[in-house]
């Protein structure tokens, strides 16, 4: 991990992210012991990548890139694939959210 720059581990952190949050939609009490451990391995990987951006990346910066990467993801994500509202204003705050991403990006 000390080979990836601190913004490539927030970037992975958050794309895991995504990952995590949208298997929960699939683990039930029914679900496949495979499935549930992805989805764990995928939550333990993203906390361990950003912890480990921490300590190169102030905290506020890291963690609202992370958060903003996973809600966006899965926003979109859902959208495309499950059939969620994709109305004009939900569209535009989620524009908001990755120039968020990207200005903090460029104010770093």
């Amino acid at each position: 991990m000390s080979t990836l720059g601190p913004w490539t581990l927030v970037v992975l952190a958050g794309i895991l992210e995504i990952v995590w949050a949208l298997g929960f939609k699939y683990v039930r009490d029914d679900a496949p012991w495979l499935l549930r451990a992805g989805v764990f391995a995928a939550l333990v990987v993203s906390f361990v990548l950003l912890v480990a951006a921490l300590r190169q990346l102030p905290a506020g910066t890291a963690y609202a890139v992370w958060t903003g990467i996973g809600a966006s993801g899965v926003a979109i994500i859902g959208m495309i694939a499950f059939g969620e509202p994709a109305t004009a204003a939900r569209v535009l705050f989620i524009g908001v959210i990755v120039a968020g991403i990207i200005g903090l990006r460029l104010a770093s």
